[in-house]
């Protein structure tokens, strides 16, 4: 164990660092990695529209990417991320279309890693790019249509979409088993036109059924765009929106227009001053219900004197329509306060424990209202999705078991608080009546015996007692999984339902501690390098699960981190969707302030707030 003065000297350090990256209003935005899938796909969508309007951005993004090159010739999604052959394709395309004699060296080395990695036909190419991604139709075909319009290869190597779908009833589409997940519907629209223009199916009655669903669906593709023009507030969706339409050469009906002029605004509107685009424009409701949650943990909410702020702000992120993207009914929370979030049951239970921090008291139709957009997701296998219940078994439409923990935590959360009282009760069994849930304590029984959620989580333990997130991966690990991250979040819901003698339980932490580094620190999964992320939330959630000295190596290796400085080091930990990349600057500060903070109380006899 670690001198108390040094732990507690380490996490002052770590929470003056997260506390100082509030915004005026009192909240966290935090900052999302740039990109160059996200750069390459912005200065080919902005080419097509007017290369001579943008030719300014075009030629800086251009730039941009010729000097982040990785040493194989390559890109990968992020700047700390290994070259891969999607986004490396895609940036082939951008110097393809958007000029590239300017750039020789820059080509000939992309080429001689696509021939080696890929081969040197375009079939090839178009056929690893296929394998990448199996199925899921979600990013494979929007990069092969991309690499079509830049002749880099034929359009007979691009899968349709069935765009003709989107005119469907929007309750309908879980039913129609489209080819893509449920958050990527602009792309199926966008896309889908855009790949029946230059390819014609043989089908005279499709062709019919798609020439007549071509102004319908386009109106659906105009009504769910936001207000930012941005859709899902991310630069490729936006820019494969952008460049699908801008593709095909006909008078435009006037939504087209205005999906194109909208987009437009918002791929200009979020270039960074160095000529990149990043990822998505930002996570500021995830990235300050992490942050409340971290103090909370660390027993340290009464060092956050914008309580009240946050609190409003948090309040004022609650969807209180129908969602017209997803169809998601009120109560949940995006992952952002801007216009392009979505509804999701990540964001959702992280606002619901984090309201649960803040004031115990908090709108009780609101937090309701919460609870009950978590509970009515829920899949027919006790697990829950990301966005959309039932839509299918795509990456993110189906239950995920870092999601389905999430969802209980939030239950949990709120049994403390109401689980006494019957008023709060009384009023949840008025509102909940048309659940199918016993509502006699009904967070407790739900969320700690229903086997809808317990025979879930059992299901989804994997042999060697890990568990698998679907939003979060780890590039040193096989197959990019990153069990360390998935386990330490179901773990965190075994602690909260208080079921850490579960056989399943013990089997999970036997998991974390096998994995552990040598220097004490954790990554993905076994022999990948120990990173600030995995670390912090191994020891978070070991701290009170387990004793013994790898949890103190663990502590002194995150103390150390933040001596050095290093806890401010971002790992590319993240999947925004389709194995698409990101690292987030407050991730790491985040989670060395709730592992620490953690350690702090535990150990110390006062309280976080008044020991550091």
């Amino acid at each position: 164990m670690i001198p108390a003065e040094r732990l507690r000297t380490a996490y002052r350090t770590a929470r003056a660092a997260l506390l100082a990256e509030r915004v005026p209003e009192g909240h966290w935005v935090g900052e999302l990695s740039t990109s160059a899938l996200s750069t390459a796909t912005a200065v080919m969508a902005l080419h097509l529209v007017n290369p001579f309007t943008h030719r300014e951005l075009i030629d800086a993004g251009r730039k941009w990417l010729a000097e982040h090159q990785n040493a194989d010739g390559g890109w990968g999604d992020t700047v700390k991320s290994f070259s891969n052959i999607s986004t490396t394709m895609l940036c082939r395309a951008a110097f393809k279309l958007a000029g590239e004699k300017e750039y020789p060296e820059t080509v000939q080395r992309v080429e001689e890693y696509l021939s080696r990695n890929a081969g040197a036909l375009p079939t090839a190419r178009a056929a690893a790019i296929r394998a990448r991604y199996g199925k899921d139709h979600t990013f494979s075909v929007p990069i092969l249509m991309t690499c079509a319009v830049a002749k880099l290869v034929p359009w007979d190597e691009v899968p349709r979409l069935p765009f003709e779908l989107a005119c469907l009833p929007q309750s309908w589409y879980r039913f129609a088993k489209l080819p893509v997940v449920s958050y990527a519907l602009p792309a199926l629209i966008a896309i889908g036109q855009c790949i029946h223009h230059h390819r014609r199916s043989q089908n005279p009655i499709r062709n019919t059924v798609r020439r007549l669903a071509r102004g319908l669906s386009l109106k659906v593709l105009r009504r769910i765009q936001p207000t930012s023009g941005g859709y899902l507030e991310a630069t490729p969706l936006t820019s494969f929106v952008v460049m699908a339409l801008s593709s095909i050469r006909r008078r435009r009906a006037a939504a087209e227009q205005q999906v194109i002029d909208e987009g437009v605004r918002f791929l200009v509107a979020s270039v960074r001053p160095d000529g990149s685009w990043p990822i998505d424009t930002n996570l500021a409701t995830w990235v300050t219900t992490l942050s409340v949650n971290a103090l909370a943990t660390a027993g340290d909410l009464e060092a956050l004197d914008t309580k009240e702020q946050i609190l409003a702000w948090l309040l004022k992120q609650q969807y209180k329509e129908r969602h017209p993207y997803t169809g998601a009914d009120p109560g949940g929370w995006a992952w952002t306060d801007l216009p392009g979030g979505v509804p999701d049951c990540d964001d959702t239970p992280g606002a619901l424990i984090a309201l649960a921090h803040l004031d115990p008291k908090s709108d009780p139709q609101a937090v309701l209202s919460g609870l009950r957009w978590v509970l009515r997701l829920q899949n027919g296998d006790g697990g829950a999705p990301t966005f959309c219940r039932g839509w299918g078994t795509l990456p993110f439409d189906r239950s995920g078991a870092d999601l389905t923990a999430h969802s209980v935590r939030s239950l949990a959360s709120w049994y403390r608080v109401w689980g006494a009282g019957p008023p709060p009760i009384e009023h949840l069994r008025h509102r909940l009546k048309d659940l199918e849930f016993p509502l006699s304590g009904l967070f407790w029984d739900v969320a700690r015996r229903n086997p809808r959620f317990v025979r879930y989580l059992k299901k989804q333990q994997r042999s060697d007692g890990s568990w698998l997130p679907l939003w979060f991966g780890n590039q040193h690990a096989p197959d990019d999984i990153n069990p360390v991250y998935g386990t330490a979040r179901v773990l965190a819901a075994y602690r909260d339902l208080e079921l850490k003698d579960a056989p399943e339980c013990r089997r999970g932490i036997e998991f974390l501690l096998s994995v552990q580094n040598a220097d004490g620190g954790w990554g993905g999964a076994k022999g990948c390098p120990s990173s600030v992320e995995e670390t912090a939330l191994a020891v978070e959630v070991l701290l009170d699960l387990a004793d013994g000295d790898a949890v103190q190596k663990g502590v002194a290796w995150l103390a150390e981190a933040v001596e050095s400085d290093r806890f401010r080091d971002a790992s590319p930990i993240g999947f925004y969707f389709a194995k698409l990349w990101y690292f987030e600057k407050l991730y790491p500060i985040i989670f060395t302030v709730a592992a620490l903070g953690r350690a702090v109380k535990i150990t110390s006899p006062a309280p976080a707030a008044e020991s550091a």
